[in-house]
């Protein structure tokens, strides 16, 4: 991928290990980041909370996800065998700052820079966080990981591809576009802001459609 990077990101847990939103949660890395976070605008009145900070080797905070809604499990195999809806509801904002191609810290390689890819990349992920098949072996599991995390990749290096959408949403009032994309286990967008950084979001029971986006005035709001 020519202008994203990875910035970080790990791919979700397997089974039995700790899950994304069962991390730490401090606000203190989040207010170690140069640039401003974002989550869900003054519409949403539900509850939000805060997941966790990626960072680069140097301590540097590269991104961050913030929580609305429900706060969400891995789906539940007896809920996906059934056929029944899930009952979380939930959406994910992910904030990632516009950053050049430039050396790392300690001057021994070269980060690629981010892009609206990186921020498609990072949501495509965390939604696959809390997914898995239903009746699907365990020890299947991580091939099946290996496999979505690729997918998700590659879908986040065509963003103008066949399976993406365009959606125009607010970010501070502002409208602004969105690549969007829909998925069994639920929805994905990415877009650019005005205010130096990129975009993701994802989530699954609570429509992408009637969403708008704006900065976080105190993130110690959320600790």
């Amino acid at each position: 991928m020519e202008t994203t990077s990875r910035v970080g990101a790990q791919a979700p847990a397997v089974a039995g290990e700790q899950q994304f939103p069962a991390a730490p949660r401090t606000v203190d890395g989040y207010l170690q980041a140069p640039f401003p976070w974002y989550g869900l605008d003054e519409a949403f009145t539900g509850p939000r909370w805060l997941m966790q900070v990626g960072t680069a080797a140097d301590g540097a905070v590269e991104h961050g996800s913030i929580g609305h809604g429900d706060e969400p499990s891995v789906r539940n195999e007896h809920v996906a065998a059934s056929g029944e809806e899930a009952r979380e509801k939930f959406a994910v904002v992910v904030t990632v700052p516009v950053n050049p191609s430039r050396h790392s810290a300690d001057g021994t390689g070269l980060l690629e820079a981010t892009s609206v890819s990186s921020a498609a990349w990072l949501a495509g992920v965390g939604l696959l966080s809390f997914t898995w098949p239903g009746q699907m072996d365990h020890s299947l599991r991580d091939d099946w990981l290996d496999q979505q995390t690729e997918t998700a990749w590659a879908l986040a290096d065509d963003l103008e591809g066949p399976e993406w959408s365009r959606l125009s949403l607010p970010v501070d009032g502002v409208a602004t576009a969105f690549h969007y994309r829909e998925s069994e286990f639920g929805w994905v967008l990415a877009g650019a802001t005005e205010a130096g950084v990129h975009l993701g979001a994802y989530g699954r029971g609570m429509s992408a459609y009637g969403l708008g986006f704006a900065v976080v005035k105190d993130i110690t709001a959320y600790a």
